[in-house]
């Protein structure tokens, strides 16, 4: 079969188109997948710039997100068929195991059925983004029914899923955003206040929309100096989740003045620890949720652009220059346009 495979580090000139040896099913519950369509996320450039999460990972198929359609079951698979439409979050981090391959080979409980009005390309785009923003408004900041919330880069793949989700939930939204395109984008996605960061300052805007008390949430999917000043943009006792690494030279005086509950998001941790298998299991019940709110109408998921396999480098380079509205996707197979229930 033919996959993307990374022997080091370095710039997307590392990933190579390769014919590799097709995976087996090697244990009872396995299950293999024609993968249709694998999603591209930031945090796949990260792997391939740095190395990779997990020791002796080299050589390496990135891709955490992937859409296939099940063609073998080892023999005590209870919960799949061939035929089977599915999506999935797995593997990516280190070894062969990543999306961005024909076929892979998954344990059972990694897959979860693909909402049936999705292609492939818009099915392998959501699952990271899905559990990331869900995980952060969710779990992290416990978001309310009537609570403000803003969302940094409304328009990238965390930030438009976050602003469907925030509304879902009842409560108001602004979003910060870069162009009059992406502006009219998160505004059709239901945002309440569209913010043009580069035309105005987003901490005086986010205080006048919200008569000076600020955010009762925010989701930082920025870092660095966004993260840092959006302690001024968040309410007395306010949630501040972000994505990123805030690195040492925070000053916290802003937070702690405003008696701030600052959270962690990192959705992939569960894929690094086996002990944290309850938390997978979550992650799984938040795909089968957005996936009946997506088959409602009630969310969706923007495809920026696809590639195909081969030209898996061109889809980082196009990810690493940011300012993205919504996410990449590479095809790999033929029907990955199309849905398949």
């Amino acid at each position: 079969m033919k996959a993307v495979v990374m022997e080091m580090p370095g710039d997307p000139g590392v990933l190579e188109l390769k014919e590799v040896a097709e995976p087996s099913i090697r244990l009872p519950h396995q299950v293999k997948v024609r993968i249709e369509a694998a999603g591209v996320n930031p945090v796949d450039t990260k792997v391939r710039a740095r190395g990779v999460f997990l020791p002796d990972g080299l050589p390496a198929v990135l891709g955490l997100d992937g859409a296939g359609v099940v063609v073998e079951t080892g023999p005590k698979v209870t919960s799949w068929q061939v035929g089977d439409a599915v999506w999935f979050c797995h593997g990516g981090l280190g070894g062969p195991e990543g999306s961005y391959a024909e076929l892979a080979v998954l344990d059972e409980t990694a897959l979860r059925r693909k909402p049936a009005t999705l292609t492939f390309a818009e099915a392998a785009a959501a699952p990271l983004v899905l559990i990331t923003a869900w995980e952060a408004l969710h779990q992290r900041a416990h978001l309310q029914p009537g609570q403000s919330v803003l969302v940094h880069a409304g328009a990238s793949g965390v930030g438009h899923v976050a602003i469907q989700l925030a509304k879902l939930a009842g409560a108001r939204v602004a979003t910060t955003v870069s162009s009059a395109e992406k502006a009219e984008f998160v505004r059709g996605l239901g945002a309440d206040e569209v913010i043009r960061y580069d035309q105005m300052d987003f901490v005086d805007a986010v205080l006048a929309w919200t008569e000076g008390r600020g955010a009762d949430v925010a989701l930082d999917t920025v870092g660095g100096v966004t993260f840092r000043r959006t302690c001024a943009a968040v309410a007395y006792g306010g949630d501040l989740v972000t994505l990123l690494d805030p690195g040492v030279d925070v000053a916290w005086k802003e937070a702690r003045s405003r008696n701030l509950r600052i959270g962690f998001e990192l959705m992939l941790t569960p894929l690094l620890d086996p002990e944290l298998g309850a938390v997978r299991a979550l992650q799984g019940e938040i795909l089968d949720r957005c996936a009946a709110l997506i088959d409602l109408g009630r969310l969706r998921v923007e495809v920026a652009r696809t590639f195909t396999l081969a030209e898996a480098a061109d889809a980082h380079r196009l990810v690493e220059e940011g300012h993205l509205q919504g996410k990449v996707v590479l095809t790999c197979g033929r029907a990955a346009l199309r849905k398949h229930s």
